[in-house]
C-alpha cells in the first residue's frame, strides 16, 4: 500500500495572497505596518497564530491573538478570492488516486477553512481525510496529526510526506515518512535542501514519478 500526505498551502494551492490580505486586513484596523507578499511568503508554515505572530512588530507581539481574530474575520470570507491549484497538481492527484495511492491532507491551516478550500477546489479528489490545525492536537512538524491519518491504515504502508516548506520535511523526519519537497511552493530550494527532504520536485508530474516509479 501507498500513501500520499500532503501539505496544502504551497504545495496544492497558492493560498499566499488571501493570507496576506487578511493579515494586512487586521494590521491596517490595528493602524500597525503592513507587509508585502514575499514577507508572508517567510511568516507562514505554523498555523495561523504564528503568522500572525509574525506579522507584528517586535513590541507588538502581545496583540497577537487581537490580529488573529481580525485575521479570521477577513480570511472566512475572502479565503477563496485569489487562491488558485498550483498547475498540474489535480492531474498528479487524481493519477496517484487512480493508481491505488491512498490521499490525505495534513496542514497547519485552520482545519475548517483547509476543507472548505478543498471542497471547492478539488470536489471530486478521494481523500481518506483532510486534517488541519485545531485545538485537540499539535500542529506539525508535531506526529498526532499524521498517526491520526494513518490509524485506520494498514501498517504494511509507505508513506510520502509532500510539501513546500522545512515544517514537512520536519514532520516527514519525526514520523518516519519519505519526503518530498515541491519548488514551486512559499520557501524555496535551499531551505528544503537544507532540511533534508529525500525527493524534490519541480513540477507536479514529479510526483507521480517519484511515487509511482
Amino acid at each position: 500500500m501507498i500513501t500520499a500526505i500532503f501539505d496544502l498551502d504551497g504545495t496544492i494551492a497558492d493560498t499566499i495572497e488571501d493570507l496576506a490580505d487578511a493579515v494586512n486586513y487586521g494590521l491596517r484596523q490595528l493602524d500597525l505596518p503592513e507587509h508585502n507578499i514575499e514577507s508572508y511568503k517567510q511568516f507562514v508554515g505554523n498555523g495561523a497564530m504564528k503568522l500572525c505572530y509574525r506579522a507584528l512588530p517586535d513590541d507588538k507581539k502581545d496583540m497577537t491573538e487581537t490580529l488573529h481574530n481580525l485575521f479570521a474575520e477577513y480570511y472566512n470570507v475572502h479565503y477563496l478570492d485569489k487562491t488558485k491549484l498550483y498547475e498540474g497538481i489535480k492531474n498528479t492527484l487524481n493519477t496517484l488516486a487512480a493508481n491505488g495511492v491512498t490521499l490525505a491532507i495534513a496542514t497547519n491551516k485552520p482545519q475548517d477553512a483547509a476543507r472548505k478550500i478543498i471542497e471547492k477546489l478539488l470536489p471530486d479528489v478521494p481523500f481518506t481525510k483532510v486534517l488541519g490545525g485545531c485545538d485537540e492536537r499539535p500542529k506539525k512538524p508535531n506526529p498526532p496529526v499524521i498517526e491520526e491519518i494513518l490509524s485506520e491504515l494498514p501498517k504494511d504502508n509507505t508513506v510520502y510526506m509532500i510539501g513546500d516548506s522545512n515544517v514537512d520535511i520536519q514532520t516527514a523526519k519525526n514520523c518516519g515518512l519519505i519526503s518530498i519537497g515541491c519548488l514551486w511552493g512559499f520557501r524555496g530550494k535551499a531551505e528544503l535542501e537544507a532540511e533534508g527532504a529525500d525527493f524534490l520536485a519541480e513540477t507536479s508530474s514529479d510526483i507521480e514519478n517519484i511515487i509511482l516509479r
